[in-house]
């Protein structure tokens, strides 16, 4: 069988780590799309979405946020796997009828979140509490109807899906030079020094190795992926 073939819609402002770091986990066949320049696919040909993170927030009034949601609502219409990750866990859950607000102050470090009851294939491998990097003042507050929460924390809701749909508002992509160069990244005022400095003392061996368990939802997706491939489109996503 031929490798999965995904689309990534990057809205990280043409970042070079998140490239590099959804290049690095995802092992398939990606086309890249650099939404924020108004790039975006013609079309639903793929095996899967991934939708990256972003400075933006997907309430904002910017040009190029509504043809994402747009093309968003035609892949699951069309029964795609989708995979958001923080900005993309906010946009699916807004396409899909959820509610995203600003938080009242950064959650900003490694962060101690917990899996919920609901059993996910997303989240299989991973332990029932595990440590991520989080990095948001925005979060889904209201979860789209129908929708299964799968993880979260006393701050935010942190994973859900709705059949083929998955966000989670962690990052299991990232490696320690890109926390680190995010959290320096907010000394431009969006968050206090005390929590930068205090997430910047959270960037350590320990958190590091613990939170690279999560990277295995990356594999779980693929093989959703894969298993969605096989049954023509008849989502195998519990």
């Amino acid at each position: 069988m031929r490798r999965a073939r995904i689309v990534v819609l990057d809205a990280s402002h043409g970042n070079e780590d998140t490239r590099r770091n959804f290049r690095r986990e995802l092992d398939a066949d990606l086309v890249e799309y650099d939404v924020t320049e108004g790039d975006v696919p013609t079309s639903v040909e793929f095996d899967g979405v991934v939708v990256t993170g972003s400075r933006a927030s997907v309430y904002w009034d910017e040009p190029w946020i509504p043809a994402v949601k747009a093309w968003v609502g035609d892949a699951i219409d069309a029964g795609l796997p989708i995979l958001g990750v923080c900005w993309g866990h906010q946009l699916v859950a807004d396409v899909l009828g959820g509610e995203v607000a600003a938080m009242d102050a950064y959650e900003l470090g490694y962060a101690t979140i917990e899996r919920t009851t609901a059993e996910s294939r997303l989240l299989e491998g991973i332990d029932d509490r595990f440590t991520a990097f989080a990095t948001h003042s925005d979060e889904v507050v209201e979860l789209p109807p129908g929708a299964e929460l799968l993880a979260e924390n006393d701050r935010s809701i942190h994973a859900f899906r709705k059949e083929a749909v998955y966000g989670v508002q962690f990052h299991p992509e990232y490696d320690r030079g890109t926390a680190r160069r995010v959290t320096e990244g907010k000394r431009d005022g969006e968050a206090s020094e005390e929590l930068i400095e205090k997430a910047l003392d959270s960037i350590d061996d320990e958190n590091y190795a613990a939170a690279c368990e999560t990277k295995q939802l990356f594999d779980n997706f693929l093989q959703i992926v894969a298993e969605s491939r096989l049954d023509g489109g008849e989502q195998a996503h519990a």
